[in-house]
This record gives structure tokens, C-alpha cells and sequence, in this order.
């Protein structure tokens, strides 16, 4: 493969991002400045808004939207008094951050850089980490959240979103059972062809055990979890989860955040 899979990827999210990817459209100002006075959801899986007191004190906190451009959670987070910085890989949603950033008059640090890659911050920087289901485009997640535990602060607090898997096992329709698991395109090479055919980019399932068990293995200590469906399709008129949210803490200090 010419490129990287990454490479592939960021390039199909810009794509994505052009014909109006609900995950690439920026808020609003007058979302900007509902959240200045209080008023404020954000989402790290398609349905259900994170519980407020997942996120403590955002005043002052600094908080890393990790696979979180598209200039919808770091605005809520600024508004709030937050010290914000995304990393993406996908330069369109990176362009919405600078976009709402210069729109509203708030400071944010933009980076572009691959998250399978060791993240580009020292270690103990940041308060807080977003992140919102994306891993899903990464072969490996372990490294992942080793490098989420490496640059948080004791008691830091990781926001994860991430799918289970199951939705990698239907056919387009969701009604039909079409591939096993694990989903991985580079081990296959008609899962790629697919793949790319339905600009789909390349996508990965991942079990319990890589995705919770992989923030416990990293030194996380595991404080609530929460499962949701998509917004839309056959899995959701069956109420199926596809999704989860955590919210760990980096172990050690875990006793300040009961």
C-alpha cells in the first residue's frame, strides 16, 4: 500500500467533512454562547450527552481533544474557562477549530499529528483528555492509551468514546450478518478493496479486552461507563449498543475525583 493507512484515512475524513459529515459540521456562535452562560452538551458517542460531573472544574483545566477537531467540543470546553488542545489528522477538522477559534476570540493550540504516533506533549501536561470514538481508525489502540496516561496529570481524567465491534459484523443494510470478527482491512485484502470502494477508509473492530481492558493495563482506574446506539439504522429501531463511554482516572490520585 502506497500510503499509510492513516494517510488514507485523514484524506477520506476531509472528504467527509466536504459533503457535510455530521461529525464535521462546527457549532454555531449561538451555541458558543449558550455554553458561555451554562448551557452546554457535548456528545463522545453518537446519542447520549457525557454526565457534567464526568468533567470536574473545566475552568482553568487544560484539556486535550484527542481525534476531536471539527470544531464542536473544544468551543464548549473554552467557553467554560478551559485551556484547550486539539490533535487531529484530519486538516478539515482542524480548519473548523481555527474557524470557531478566530470566529469567537479564544486561544487554542492546533496540532496535526497521527495518534498511532507517540503524542507530541510532555508527560504530565494536561488536566483532561476528549476523546470521542475514533479509535476505530487505528490498528492498535494499546499505544494509545499508554500515551493518554503518559501526558496527564495524577488524577487526570480520560473521556473515552468507542465503538464495540458489532457493527463491523452487517452488510450495508444492517440487517445481514456479512464479515467476522476482528474487522481489519490490512490483513485482508478484499476487506480493503471493499473498503475502498465504499469510502469507508480503513476501519478497525476492537474487543472489550483492547478497549477497556487496554486503559486498565495502562494504569487507569476505571470510574463509570456508559453504552449507546447510533442515531439512525436498523441497529438503533433495535435499541442495539454499538458504543461506549468511559471515564478513567490516571491511578494514584484517584481518591480526589470520587
Amino acid at each position: 500500500m502506497e500510503n499509510k493507512y492513516t494517510d488514507i484515512n485523514a484524506a477520506v475524513i476531509d472528504s467527509w467533512v466536504s459533503q457535510g459529515w455530521e461529525w464535521g459540521q462546527p457549532i454555531s456562535h449561538e451555541v458558543y454562547q449558550r455554553a458561555k452562560s451554562g448551557d452546554w452538551s457535548v456528545v463522545l458517542t453518537p446519542m447520549k450527552p457525557v454526565p457534567k460531573e464526568w468533567f470536574g472544574s473545566l475552568a482553568g483545566a487544560r484539556v486535550l481533544g484527542l481525534a476531536s477537531g471539527g470544531g464542536q467540543q473544544m468551543p464548549i470546553f473554552s467557553a467554560l474557562g478551559a485551556d484547550c488542545t486539539v490533535l487531529d489528522y484530519s486538516l478539515s477538522q482542524l480548519e473548523s477549530e481555527r474557524m470557531v477559534s478566530q470566529r469567537e476570540g479564544y486561544p487554542i493550540e492546533i496540532v496535526r499529528a497521527d495518534m498511532t504516533q507517540p503524542l507530541p506533549f510532555p508527560d504530565g501536561t494536561f488536566d483532561l483528555i476528549f476523546h470521542p470514538v475514533s479509535n476505530c481508525y487505528v490498528e492498535d489502540v494499546y499505544p494509545i492509551w499508554r500515551e493518554c496516561f503518559r501526558v496527564l496529570k495524577d488524577g487526570g481524567r480520560l473521556l473515552a468514546g468507542f465503538d464495540n465491534g458489532i457493527n463491523f459484523v452487517f452488510d450495508l443494510d444492517e440487517k445481514t450478518f456479512k464479515y467476522k470478527l476482528p474487522y481489519n482491512p490490512l490483513t485482508d485484502e478484499k476487506l480493503m478493496e471493499e473498503a475502498m470502494q465504499q469510502d469507508d477508509g480503513v476501519q478497525f473492530s476492537h474487543t472489550i479486552e483492547e478497549q477497556v481492558g487496554g486503559q486498565l493495563k495502562a494504569g487507569f482506574l476505571l470510574k463509570d461507563i456508559y453504552q449507546d446506539t447510533d442515531a439512525s439504522g436498523n441497529l438503533h429501531d433495535f435499541n442495539v449498543p454499538l458504543y461506549y463511554a468511559t471515564l478513567a482516572v490516571k491511578e494514584g490520585t484517584a481518591e480526589s475525583h470520587k
